[in-house]
Order: structure tokens, then sequence, then C-alpha cells
């Protein structure tokens, strides 16, 4: 498995650059805004991307928290316990997989109520003749007709909190390269890791994607901000705290004794 090796290696520098793990979140602000005047200028050709029925919106996007969880889930749970197989240590790790869960939930769930009470239900997209014997998105969809509300784009708001989540409990990686782990739960964890880093490339160019082909432009911009402010509340004030799940583990104990 020496290219796994080589392929983890280069993913390593990569995210120890601290230009990357600095500019990434803006990388979110730029294409939304980017992908939107492209859109509302009407110069982005038609693609395969450009319907919603494309294999990675279906297999990937539509059910992206899934995915996020199945790979970073195992990967927290074999990275940290190489630093520390203290339970109470491992509890609050895995907790950040349950608080940002709930950051998912409570924020998709808002995005629906608001285009639910802010929306009416149209005989077809004209947004002409108007159905007002429905008055929620759900009993408007059953019967056929489309509604029409503020609709915060939930897909901005997934696949940039999802990559910045991951772009955070990944960096352990960094200190394990050096670490002494037996040879099965490193091949697992190099491959969780390979794994993890193709699922933000599938996020990063998914976002792009729905910047320049769906809905409107601030749509677009508040999910973002939303995915943003998730990440940020979190890992970079929160998680600073002595009551919370706590930082992924920087420095593995083999390297602290190296540099003391």
């Amino acid at each position: 498995m020496a290219a796994v090796d080589v392929i983890v290696g280069n993913l390593v520098s990569l995210w120890r650059n601290p230009a990357a793990r600095t500019y990434f979140p803006a990388v979110f602000l730029v294409i939304s805004v980017a992908g939107s005047i492209l859109k509302e200028l009407e110069v982005a050709p038609e693609s395969y991307f450009s319907s919603s029925r494309n294999a990675l919106n279906v297999y990937f996007v539509k059910v992206s928290w899934g995915w996020t969880l199945l790979l970073l889930t195992p990967f927290i749970l074999l990275s940290n316990s190489s630093f520390s197989r203290n339970v109470s240590f491992l509890v609050r790790r895995l907790l950040s997989l349950v608080v940002a869960t709930a950051i998912w939930y409570l924020c998709t769930e808002t995005f629906f109520y608001i285009e639910n009470v802010t929306g009416s239900c149209y005989e077809n997209n004209t947004m002409v003749a108007v159905k007002e014997e429905f008055i929620s998105k759900a009993t408007c969809r059953r019967a056929g007709f489309h509604w029409h509300g503020y609709d915060i784009s939930g897909h901005s708001f997934i696949l940039s909190y999802s990559s910045l989540f991951i772009m955070e409990e990944i960096a352990p990686m960094a200190s394990l390269k050096k670490a002494n782990i037996s040879a099965l739960p490193k091949l697992v964890l190099n491959l969780l890791y390979v794994a993890l880093n193709l699922i933000v490339t599938i996020w990063v160019l998914m976002f792009f994607f729905t910047s320049l082909y769906f809905h409107d432009p601030t749509h677009k911009l508040l999910g973002t901000i939303f995915g943003l402010l998730g990440w940020h509340l979190t890992y970079r004030f929160w998680y600073l705290k002595p009551l919370s799940p706590g930082l992924p583990p920087q420095r593995h104990p083999k390297e602290q004794k190296e540099h003391a």
C-alpha cells in the first residue's frame, strides 16, 4: 500500500500548510458570490451538473450528512484513541459528532420552517395562479403543485459545514504519520483519511455547481454563512472552553517527548 502512504503524505502536507486551513473557509464565500454572479448574468452553459438529477447530487449530496458521519465516526475513534485510551477523552471527542449533527438538524429544520411560513402554493412554477387551500409546502407538493417561499440553500449550508467539520477532525493525522501504530489500524486510518479528503473534494465541487446553477444569491449566501457560523462558533470558540468536546488532539505524546 505504498501508493496510499504517498497520497496520505501529500494530503497531510497540504493541510499542514497554515494558508490552507486559514483560507479554506473563505473559499466558500468566494465561490458563493462568484457563482451567484455568473448565474445572474446567465453566462454559465448548461451541463450535466445543471440538472439536480446528476449522480453526485442524488447519491452523495442528498445524503451528504450520512456520508460525513459514515467516514468521520470511525476515523475520530481510531485517530483519537491512538493519542489516549481514556474513556472520558474518547467520549468527549465523539460528542463533536453529536454537536455537529444537532447543528445540522437545527439549521435544516429552521430553513424548512422559514420556507414554509414565507411561501404560497402555486399551480405551476409561473407563480401566477395561487392555490390558497394549501397552506404548507408538504400538502401543496403532495397535491402536485409548486410551493414558493424563501428557500435558504440547504446545499450551501451542509456542503460548507461538512467540509469545515472534516477539515478540523482530520487534523490529528499529521501527528499519526509519525506514531507507532500497528499495520491494520494504520491501513484503515490511511484509507479513511483518503476517503474523507475525497469527500471534501466532492463537497467543494458540488458547492461550486450549486452556486453556479441553483437558488437565488441571498439564499446561497445565507446558507453559506450558516455553515461558516456553525463551524466558527464550535471550533473557534466553544471547543476552546473546558466544558466542551474539545479540539482534536494535534500532537502525539511521542512528538511531545521529542520536542521536550
